[in-house]
């Protein structure tokens, strides 16, 4: 008996755990491609590396990898700014309640815009992207309401206008997303989610401050290698 053929995906793949989780899912459920985005940030490489490695794992189709320069260039932000420190998260406070330095000027957007490009191409009717908006940095382009209004975008700026974002994490709080990720055995161990190191993880960062909290309230142990002083904020 022919073997169905599975509906095609493109994935925004950073590396990073949510990104992970939700290639996870992607390729769960489609013929799933990467795209991966190199836009100047501190640990450009080492975020490549972990995205590629995930893609191998979970069996993609295909990996695209982008250089995006204009970020680097207007700067504005502690990821691609190197005039602008990387914050350490407030130790034991709650992160998001403003928007940080960290956040790339609507970066989410030059994403998506390349995925949707890439789905056109490839015929491809879902783009996924593992935004998440509780327990976040505060960024706003992880907002369920960015998305609405990016998908609308789509209907109006395409051939067919078919294609569908989706964000299944998004409502999720970063435990869950651990638990998730347990449960579907997704390659955590070879994510990366700190801002500022690619040797060791910094585990001061916002970023790391969130995953290290996330994996404590899920109950496991982080599986990626962080520098010495990784709890005091956690």
């Amino acid at each position: 008996m022919a073997q169905t053929r599975r509906e095609r995906a493109v994935v925004c793949l950073s590396g990073g755990m949510d990104s992970c989780v939700c290639a996870t899912l992607a390729a769960r459920e489609t013929d799933a491609y990467a795209l991966h985005c190199s836009y100047g940030q501190r640990t450009e490489e080492r975020e490549l590396q972990a995205a590629r490695d995930v893609a191998e794992a979970l069996g993609f189709r295909d990996f695209l990898h982008l250089r995006l320069d204009l970020f680097r260039r207007i700067g504005g932000s502690a990821l691609t700014d190197p005039t602008i420190d990387v914050p350490e998260a407030p130790a034991g406070e709650a992160i998001g309640a403003e928007i940080p330095v960290t956040y790339v000027p609507f970066r989410n957007a030059h994403f998506l815009s390349a995925a949707v490009s890439w789905a056109e191409v490839l015929g491809a009717k879902s783009v996924f992207i593992g935004a998440v908006e509780q327990d976040s940095s505060g960024y706003p382009d992880c907002r369920p309401a960015y998305y609405e209004a990016f998908q609308q975008l789509i209907r109006m700026g395409t051939r067919e206008g078919d294609i569908a974002v989706r964000t299944p994490l998004i409502h999720m709080h970063k435990r869950e997303i651990v638990a998730l990720g347990l449960e579907l055995a997704a390659p955590l161990d070879l994510t990366w989610s700190c801002y500022s190191s690619s040797e060791a993880a910094c585990g001061v960062c916002d970023s790391c401050v969130l995953r290290l909290r996330a994996f404590g309230q899920a109950g496991v142990r982080d599986p990626i290698r962080y520098a010495s002083r990784a709890e005091q904020n956690v």
